[in-house]
């Protein structure tokens, strides 16, 4: 069955978890997929959902939460899931 639904919050945690990861500031803190996969599902746990069922209203949500403000507060959530998961890593 396909999946006909997106949760926007997803998308943007993913991308932005890749490019910090990447980024010279983490480079001390594992990037293997397990530690970006434990980035990603404790960002996501303290971040709402936006699930969409249409790509109209994925653009909407995504115009919402792409303001400073947003980006600043997802961004701290992400930074402080790398910080966890980088003390805490499970392997």
């Amino acid at each position: 069955m396909e999946r006909q639904y997106t949760n926007v919050m997803e998308e943007i945690v993913v991308t932005w978890v890749k490019v910090l990861i990447s980024g010279m500031e983490y480079q001390t803190f594992c990037s293997c997929s397990k530690c970006k996969n434990d980035i990603i599902t404790l960002s996501l746990n303290n971040l709402p959902n936006y699930y969409v069922t249409t790509e109209e209203r994925r653009k909407r949500i995504f115009e919402n939460l792409n303001t400073e403000e947003n980006r600043k507060w997802i961004n701290n959530r992400i930074i402080n899931a790398i910080h966890v998961v980088g003390q805490y890593s499970k392997h």
